[in-house]
């Protein structure tokens, strides 16, 4: 079929479009053309129909908030073959690729830099697929029916600008072709080398840092804490209020304003609480501090912490260290610990790029940004080589680079 029998649309909410239709899309299990009969795509929970839903019904992601749906669905005969979960944004809060000094300069100019369109999952920093696709459809055509897409949405709702961010590779490089920016960065993952046991991750990294990690597992527990797992029906809404205090304290100081309500920590347990690993610490029948995941099916993502008492390293216990059990044990080829920190590089995490494209329709702008980019590409693959040489694994352990 041609890519002409193909329609475009816009929508203002995730609820008007049904969730085995976006999840179609989101987390297809079909196989692509070109790979082996036995791949399945692999499952990202940020992507599925139930956390958007989460994000929006719980007041986080609402035009009220400066994310004002318009999701981009492509459907052939009726039914929706492509989405990108799209936003229509006052603001550049709340997404991690910061673009505030693109804003600044064009407003200088005279321009108006908001509204933009926002390509991406709210308030999470996770790569993953942000041109969703049915598995059983011709990939490259509907990606290029998505991308005019962006663009031609880009010109109704006067934008300036299209942001597609933490998306794959492959994806940004095919926006490219359709006149999308090219944009890196960094973040730091931990890969599973088939380990067995902590003790066998442990045992690849050199013996200062073998044994700074043993010390600060010790100390993080010694004033009588205790580490819980919970996924499940093991997250009480006990426990979401709980975690929910150590969101709002230490949200208010690194943001001033926290973004999820408590609502939304409800919704996901209501509709993803097999997707959801709660880290939760206690001391004196308390719960003190606490770390949320989301749990793909190779890779475990950490988002967001919180503490009420502060102990000495607790902070890598709860976010890094219980992770990587977590992902031994369950046989996951990866965890991603959210955005920033080149002190996550001494608990074994690695410097890993990020993607993303960005299509601006002034030309002049577009022109500078460009310019910009090249230099920023240039500075963000020397840094993530310089980072990987600072890495805590034994020379002979051949764990370089995760990139």
């Amino acid at each position: 079929m041609d890519s002409s029998e193909i329609t475009l649309e816009a929508v203002s909410s995730v609820s008007q479009i049904a969730a085995d239709e976006w999840n179609a899309c989101a987390n297809p299990v079909a196989c692509p053309d070109g790979l082996p009969e036995n791949f399945k795509n692999p499952y990202n929970p940020f992507v599925s129909h139930a956390f958007f839903a989460a994000a929006e019904a719980s007041g986080s992601a609402t035009a009220r908030t400066g994310w004002g749906a318009r999701h981009l669905l492509a459907r052939r005969e009726g039914e929706i073959v492509g989405i990108v979960p799209c936003y229509l944004k006052s603001h550049s809060r709340g997404e991690y690729v910061f673009d505030r000094g693109w804003a600044d300069a064009y407003e200088r100019a005279g321009g108006s830099y908001y509204p933009k369109l926002q390509a991406s999952v709210p308030f999470t920093p996770a790569s993953g697929p942000r041109l969703l696709i049915r598995g059983d459809e011709n990939q490259d055509e509907i990606r290029s029916a998505l991308a005019r897409g962006l663009i031609g949405l880009c010109q109704a709702t006067e934008a300036s600008s299209v942001h597609v961010t933490f998306a794959r590779e492959a994806e940004c490089k095919f926006l490219a072709g359709h006149g999308f920016l090219q944009r890196t960065d960094q973040q730091f993952h931990w890969r599973n080398q088939d380990y067995r046991s902590f003790d066998d991750f442990l045992a690849t990294l050199n013996s200062r840092h073998r044994k700074a990690i043993k010390r600060e597992r010790r100390e993080a527990v010694a004033s009588g804490i205790t580490i819980h797992a919970l996924s499940g029906s093991d997250i009480t809404e006990d426990a979401w209020d709980a975690f929910f205090a150590f969101y709002m304290e230490t949200g208010s100081r690194k943001w001033g304003r926290p973004y999820l309500t408590r609502s939304f920590f409800s919704l996901v347990g209501e509709s993803m609480s097999n997707d959801v690993l709660l880290i939760m610490a206690k001391r004196d029948s308390r719960w003190i501090a606490g770390a949320i995941n989301f749990i793909g099916s190779d890779t475990l993502f950490g988002r967001n912490w919180g503490a009420v008492e502060h102990h000495p390293f607790l902070h890598f216990e709860v976010c890094y260290y219980q992770a990587i059990d977590y992902a031994i044990a369950h046989g996951l080829k990866t965890v991603e610990a959210g955005a920033q920190g080149e002190h996550k590089i001494a608990r074994g995490y690695l410097p890993q790029t990020t993607y993303s494209a960005h299509f601006i329709a002034d030309p002049g702008l577009r022109y500078a940004i460009n310019d910009y980019l090249k230099r920023e590409r240039a500075y963000v693959a020397e840094m993530g080589r310089e980072l990987a040489e600072t890495g805590p694994f034994r020379k002979d352990s051949g764990i370089v680079d995760n990139d």
